[in-house]
């Protein structure tokens, strides 16, 4: 299919709700990462902003823009391709010299001791490459089929589940999978396969909780978040803390208290309780409901998509972006266990922001092509 001659615009609403999230993501960190940039690395406050500008806004900006100019329909020819080449890098990540550690993970690889990369996060956008291009390909009917559809989906999710599960990246592989399962349900799967990886995931993760003392102790701390608030609860709490500090309106910026090496993580899990805490919670609900205009308005842009593939991959991204923006929120409200992910466009992490930008240009290519214009009055 040629779509060149029927090109217009991009969806410029969608992308002013992104660069808000931007703009309101570098502005948050560099006040959260000030005292923890000062403290560890040479007394430079803007170290870890800098870091992110270079290594995720640049090049997350050019993907953004190069990915808006490509046809989109080019990315279901090599979706294959792709998904394999990335999940050879998830691969990559248990070679000495070539794999990093952070913490517990093998999550990142060195490249000429310059930068790591991240390879969980690329999946993310080339395994909904495979995904939409497949359940295209199949059809309603051959989707709803045990056969045809469920057993080769559960295949494919599961040995890249199996390989993330492996570093282990187990926030990570929530968002993968929740994103595969909404494009699944989309495109007409059935409520009792449904039913069937809900139930299994949830056994999956049972497992993964008995096996590994650390999960098990998070996941007590969020049933009982105030048992050991020196120990394993010591995170929450605090999270908790510079929310409850912040009060209606905060305690204003760059006035945190938290960020000063009491809170863990404040540059990337935790930025959220530190715009809390300095915002307040009235910014923090406004943020809340930027993140929902995001999905609103992807769902619009889905709607109008020329074809399947275009629709699945704005319905995965969309999915992705939210769920993983109300997982990392509702983990530092204790809605649910501490996983790790970071909040996009806000949080530091420079391959998070590059392919979040990435897939950004993919959606707002699409929405060049759709089969009417979008709604004339906002939003």
């Amino acid at each position: 299919m040629v779509f060149s001659k029927n090109a217009r615009a991009v969806d410029y609403r969608f992308l002013t709700i992104v660069g808000v999230l931007l703009l309101v993501g570098f502005v948050m960190l560099t006040s959260a990462s000030g005292p923890l940039g000062y403290a560890k690395q040479g007394g430079d406050s803007f170290y870890y902003v800098k870091h992110q500008l270079i290594f995720g806004l640049v090049p997350g900006l050019f993907a953004l823009y190069v990915m808006s100019r490509i046809p989109f329909a080019f990315w279901k020819k090599w979706s294959w391709h792709m998904l394999i080449a990335s999940m050879v890098l998830l691969i990559a990540v248990f070679i000495p010299g070539l794999g990093t550690d952070f913490g517990t993970s093998h999550s990142w690889i060195n490249v000429f001791g310059l930068f790591s990369i991240q390879p969980a996060e690329i999946v993310k956008l080339t395994f909904l490459f495979y995904l939409a291009a497949w359940l295209e390909k199949r059809g309603v009917h051959g989707v709803k089929d045990f056969h045809s559809g469920f057993v080769p989906f559960v295949s494919v999710l599961c040995a890249v589940s199996l390989l993330i599960i492996a570093q282990p990246d187990i926030g990570t592989l929530s968002i993968i999978a929740a994103m595969a399962v909404s494009v699944y349900f989309v495109a007409g799967a059935s409520l009792t396969h449904i039913g069937i990886l809900i139930l299994g995931g949830l056994a999956a993760f049972g497992l993964l909780i008995a096996v590994a003392p650390y999960r098990a102790a998070r996941f007590t701390t969020f049933l009982y978040p105030e048992l050991d608030p020196q120990g394993v609860g010591y995170h929450i709490n605090q999270a908790l803390l510079a929310i409850g500090s912040g009060g209606f309106f905060g305690v204003g910026y760059g006035h945190s208290r938290q960020k000063f090496e009491y809170l863990p993580e404040v540059a990337g899990d935790s930025i959220f309780a530190v715009f809390s805490e300095e915002m307040g919670f009235v910014f923090a609900i406004l943020l809340v409901l930027l993140f929902l205009w995001f999905f609103r308005r992807a769902l619009k842009i889905a709607q109008n998509s020329p074809d399947t593939f275009g629709k699945y991959v704005v319905i995965g991204v969309a999915s992705w972006i939210t769920i993983q923006a109300f997982v990392n929120i509702g983990s530092m409200v204790c809605l649910m266990p501490m996983t790790g992910v970071t909040l996009p466009f806000m949080s530091y992490g420079g391959t998070s922001l590059a392919i979040s930008l990435a897939a950004i240009g993919v959606v707002l290519n699409i929405s060049r092509y759709g089969r009417q214009v979008l709604g004339s009055r906002w939003p």
